[in-house]
């Protein structure tokens, strides 16, 4: 199955490439090269936020379903192009809140703003909702685990993206993407740092596949940023 994907080749801007398969397919890969060159940013500021992810808490909804997840919790309003991070509901969301270093964080705020600019593409929104999700799955050899344990489903939002931050030791992790008939739309794995998977979550469906390790000597690692926008507030 081809990838829909942008041309690195082409002077094309990377954010109206995105918006405009969005809304024709609802579904898009965006390439690490294009998303670091529309964020302006050069390795080292990557190898800083990669840090946030040592900092992540055992997630309770994950664990509930047997599976070894990590991962932090925040909320921001999105106005006028700035992100406000805002209170969450610990009942909703159990995860532990985001540091406040990972909150502050320029590249997280620069991560917000090109996305808000794809989801205008989809809703003329004047406050987006914006929930952000650091993940870290981690499985031993005798288990994969799943990164998605609830399976083929959708957020209940308007814009759906993950982010690729890391990957150690793993094999798995293919993102599938399907129309809400089943047909599937793509199917891809986010290997390489930078690399921003986009869905219109009102007309799709995503799942992704098990992480195991390579060597089975040592645990597989897989590391994301999920970030969706949202029009409703709780």
């Amino acid at each position: 199955m081809g990838r829909i994907v942008s041309d690195r080749r082409t002077h094309a801007d990377p954010i109206a490439v995105a918006a405009e398969q969005l809304t024709t397919t609802g579904v898009f890969l965006m390439p690490s090269f294009d998303v670091t060159r529309s964020l302006g940013v050069g390795r080292e500021a990557w190898t800083r936020f990669a840090r946030h992810w040592e900092h992540l808490r055992p997630d309770p909804s994950a664990a509930s379903l047997g599976v070894a997840r990590l991962s932090r919790h925040g909320q921001f309003l999105f106005h006028d192009g700035v992100a406000r991070l805002m209170p969450t509901n610990e009942v909703v969301r159990p995860e532990e809140p985001l540091t406040d270093a990972f909150a502050e964080d320029p590249l997280l705020h620069k991560v917000i703003k090109l996305l808000a600019g794809v989801a205008a593409a989809l809703d003329d929104v004047a406050d987006w909702n914006v929930k952000v999700h650091p993940f870290r799955i981690q499985s031993c050899a005798d288990k994969g685990a799943h990164p998605t344990p609830e399976g083929m489903h959708r957020d209940g939002v308007t814009l759906v993206s993950s982010l690729q931050i890391g990957r150690r030791n793993a094999i798995g992790g293919k993102s599938s993407v399907c129309d809400l008939g089943g047909r599937k739309l793509m199917a891809t794995t986010l290997a390489e740092p930078g690399m921003l998977l986009l869905g219109d979550d009102r007309r799709t469906l995503h799942d992704v596949t098990p992480v195991r390790p390579i060597d089975s000597s040592g645990p597989a690692q897989r590391d994301v940023l999920v970030i969706t926008f949202a029009s409703r507030w709780p």
